[in-house]
């Protein structure tokens, strides 16, 4: 009788997720493991590419990965499936059945086997309980999302092109973006980049100045994660493109055409996007007996194992990981994830090897917001005096696209990743192309 394989089973395939995986089937091939990827997709695209997506300035389907093809080329498996519980008893995953877009059932309720467990399946936007977002506002957080977002947009400016011939020449496709985050401003600057190509598309009349674009902020300012000088900057960039930023502006309810705020302004809009806040996914506390915290994010130790099961880690938004000496957990960025990962893939080998495993150190490497093709600010860790270089326009812009080259070779190796910058595949980003349908 054959040795029993020892099971790894990665729960997500994000950024990080998607990373581990490749690491680990490179390292261990099939001989002696088995790594499996379970995800309720059946591709992956970078998630801060999804403001892109949404306006429609970037095509997913030139972007995105398939799990499939990934899994075969770098030896792990893949199952299409969503995480409904985890038995840390028998240590067995099961997950959901999976439904078609017709309500027929394709795979059955499914129990996965496994001797290590990483949940790396991110988290949602966190509405605070605020009445109407469920029912009225749209997320960013998956590719369905975005593309739902791009088409209600599209129908949006067809209409008022349509008005607007048809005798009304104030006819306006109004925007309210919730949340001055990265997403919220990235999005804002990013549709206008949009409108300006659309009479490319038989929207003859229709151009930026038809788009009126407000983004409400609660606290006082945005872009907290970056520099007060810099967040001013993108304030002044946005502006001058022509978004309304309402910064001191809590939101308390959102109906299906308008947003009212704590000052008792209501803000009429064709479309609401709620960018703000992130939380654990939902029906997480349902899942298992693992130790949650108040955004329902798993708590890990220092080592980014679950504080009640050393054979269960999580990384990136699903986690709350709080480092000896800090008070706040480490940030939900990509940089965090990309960084929970590699330390997981390390400490993985050290189990194997009967090594002790290692504390996970957080390296803050800045923050970097695209304005799309108008500007890009923020702030790089560098070797040079006071250790924080701040950094605009063009070197900002080559920094922001480099991200994506690192999550390039991240997921594809050094070899493939290059490739595919030098054949021009991140041209995607550097030159986006208008994707309407």
């Amino acid at each position: 009788m054959t040795d029993q394989k020892t099971q790894i089973v990665v729960v997500g395939g994000g950024a990080g997720g998607l990373e581990l995986v490749r690491r680990l089937g490179s390292k261990y091939g099939r001989d002696k493991h088995d790594i499996i990827l379970v995800d309720r997709n059946q591709t992956h695209i970078w998630k801060p590419l999804l403001h892109e997506v949404a306006a429609g300035s970037l095509d997913a389907n030139l972007d995105e990965v398939g799990y499939g093809g990934h899994a075969v080329r770098w030896g792990y498996r893949f199952f299409n499936g969503t995480l409904e519980s985890i038995d840390r008893a028998t240590k067995h995953i099961t997950t959901s059945p999976l439904i078609d877009d017709q309500g027929k059932e394709v795979i059955g309720r499914h129990r996965i086997r496994y001797d290590y467990l990483v949940l790396a399946f991110g988290g949602v936007s966190n509405d605070f309980g605020t009445p109407g977002v469920r029912e009225h506002a749209q997320f960013l957080e998956h590719r369905a999302q975005a593309d739902s977002f791009r088409q209600r947009l599209l129908n949006a400016c067809l209409r008022a092109n349509h008005e607007h011939n048809t005798g009304n020449p104030d006819a306006r496709v109004r925007i309210c973006i919730i949340g001055g985050g990265a997403t919220g401003v990235e999005l804002s600057a990013e549709l206008y980049n949009a409108a300006k190509a659309l009479r490319n598309y038989g929207l003859e009349v229709f151009d930026e100045a038809k788009l009126e674009v407000t983004l409400v902020e609660a606290g006082p300012r945005i872009l907290p994660q970056i520099d007060t000088e810099l967040a001013g900057i993108a304030r002044h960039e946005l502006e001058q493109l022509g978004v309304s930023v309402r910064e001191n502006t809590q939101v308390v309810s959102v109906c299906e055409h308008s947003v009212e705020t704590k000052q008792g302004e209501v803000i009429p809009a064709d479309l609401i996007v709620w960018a703000a806040g992130v939380k654990g996914a939902d029906g997480v506390s349902e899942m298992g007996d693992l130790e949650l915290n108040r955004l329902s994010q798993f708590v890990v130790k220092p080592t980014l194992q679950t504080t009640m099961d050393d054979t269960i880690f999580a990384l990136g938004d699903c986690a709350s990981c709080i480092l000896p000496g800090e008070e706040r957990p480490v940030p939900p960025r990509a940089q965090s994830a990309h960084q929970m990962a590699s330390h997981i893939f390390d400490n993985l080998c050290r189990i194997q090897m009967g090594k002790p495993l290692k504390d996970f150190v957080y390296k803050d490497h800045g923050s970097l917001v695209s304005l799309s093709r108008f500007s890009t600010v923020g702030s790089l860790m560098g070797n040079l005096v006071g250790g924080r270089m701040a950094v605009e326009g063009r070197l900002a812009r080559w920094a922001y696209q480099s991200l994506y080259r690192m999550h390039l070779i991240a997921i594809h190796g050094w070899v493939r990743g290059i490739s595919l910058i030098v054949i021009g595949h991140v041209n995607q980003i550097v030159r986006p192309k208008l994707k309407l349908h």
